[in-house]
């Protein structure tokens, strides 16, 4: 179901495909199944045709401007874009357009890119989902809070999807849909003109291969840097090689309670397919440090949202004063839990916070990496949650890159192995990602 793009460029040069051709291919699965997925709040066909037979041009005249040029993408629905509106799942911002590219789809549109659609995201990308439904089975959730993100790629309607991540919403939609999920280092891609300005949020994708999605972010930091103060996406320019790690750890933080005996089993026949490949487990039973960090999440969920809540005080209570009608339930009762905190309940959180990560980042003394799975099971039935993102919360507290692998199953649907590597290291989480895909897979 999955539509890579990076495969599909080989041909460009020599017109056995093209990616106005490509473009079409995308359009025929979107006429097919997007009335019953809804991943989309907008498109703009004709302006993605009009780019797509300028990449086509540009490819057999022998000068992509990049690997990506051609691309079709979906920019989640909190990004502004100079085409379409930026609704932010609101019925407050209905309309809404600020005539102009943020920074990563401008980047995006000078790396070749062609911009198709604007992607369903939940309210303010936090709780309150906006009816998306996941294309591996229409009675459950694709995840959030990049929902239509998920949907898309998964669905086969695109390659790769912009996406955002505070708690748990690339990697959760990434498991729930099957794709590969990019969660950068905190700060890696440019936030400028997208509404998620979070000190936990971080930019990233949802897309079909894991070449698309290096090649996606990597277009984006070349072109406009990180987050102001951060040095932007590091490694090179080129897709990392597969490159067995020596050393795993495992995490079994909060999420184990709630993960499905199946899930569980599959995890822990992926954890022996690892060590088959000679490659060492440290876990909490035999290992003090993974113990100390295990402990060191407990509660990290309630954590993260205090600190979120914290610093969506504002603009939550103008927008309570002055468009009352168009918040949810969810969004109200958000605000007033931010607005019975002081700032020395900040303060006392992000100190936590800094203490964790600063416990975290011994790991990297005597492991490579961290794994864990991306979510506690398969997507739930039902379209009035977005599923837990427990098992999603330790990258984005961390602000560490993590990414999720379409390699597991649960109950016949797709679930994510998670990989968590270390901040500014991002290069060296694909390296081991390319060689964890490439042990071969059932699911």
């Amino acid at each position: 179901m999955l539509r890579p793009f990076h495969s599909a460029t080989k041909d460009f040069a020599s017109s056995r495909d093209t990616p106005s051709a490509f473009l079409e291919r995308c359009l025929k699965a979107i006429a097919e199944r997007e009335p019953e997925i809804g991943a989309f709040v907008a498109m703009n066909v004709e302006g993605a045709r009009e780019a797509a037979a300028r990449s086509t041009a540009r490819w057999q005249a022998g000068k992509p401007l990049s690997s990506i040029d051609g691309m079709p993408v979906g920019i989640k629905d909190i990004y502004e874009t100079v085409d379409m509106p930026a609704q932010m799942g609101s019925p407050i911002f209905a309309g809404w357009q600020s005539n102009r590219d943020s920074a990563a789809v401008a980047a995006l549109r000078e790396a070749g890119a062609v911009v198709l659609g604007k992607t369903v995201t939940t309210e303010f990308a936090a709780t309150f989902p906006a009816g998306t439904r996941n294309p591996h089975d229409l009675s459950r959730t694709p995840g959030g809070s990049s929902s239509g993100s998920g949907a898309a790629v998964g669905a086969g309607f695109l390659p790769a999807a912009l996406g955002t991540q505070v708690v748990g919403s690339i990697i959760r939609p990434a498991s729930f849909c099957g794709t590969f999920g990019f969660k950068p280092s905190i700060g890696a891609l440019n936030r400028g003109g997208s509404h998620d300005a979070l000190s936990q949020s971080s930019a990233g994708v949802l897309a079909a291969s894991l070449e698309d999605a290096w090649n996606f972010c990597r277009a984006i930091a070349d072109r406009a840097g990180g987050d102001p103060g951060y040095p932007g996406l590091a490694g090179s320019a080129g897709v990392p090689y597969a490159k067995r790690p020596s050393t795993l750890a495992v995490l079994e933080t909060d999420g184990w309670a709630t993960a499905s005996d199946e899930a569980k089993t599959n995890f822990e026949n992926a954890v022996a397919r690892f060590r088959a490949a000679d490659i060492t487990i440290l876990e909490g039973s035999n290992n003090g440090l993974v113990a100390e960090v295990e402990a060191a999440f407990k509660d990290a969920q309630p954590l993260s949202r205090r600190i979120n809540g914290w610093e969506v005080r504002w603009p939550l209570n103008t927008y309570a004063a002055h468009h009352r009608e168009g918040l949810s339930k969810h969004m109200l009762e958000r605000l007033t839990a931010a607005e019975a905190m002081s700032l020395d309940d900040y303060r006392r959180d992000i100190a936590k916070r800094a203490r964790i990560r600063a416990a975290y980042a011994q790991l990297a003394g005597l492991a490579d990496g961290a794994i864990t799975l991306s979510a506690a099971g398969a997507a739930p039935i039902g379209l009035s949650s977005t599923g837990d993102p427990t098992f999603a919360v330790p990258g984005s507290l961390l602000g560490v890159p993590a990414i999720t692998l379409p390699v597991l199953a649960c109950e016949g649907l797709p679930l994510g192995l998670q990989i968590l590597g270390f901040e500014q290291q991002d290069d060296a989480l694909f390296s081991i990602a390319a060689f964890m895909r490439d042990l071969g897979w059932d699911a």
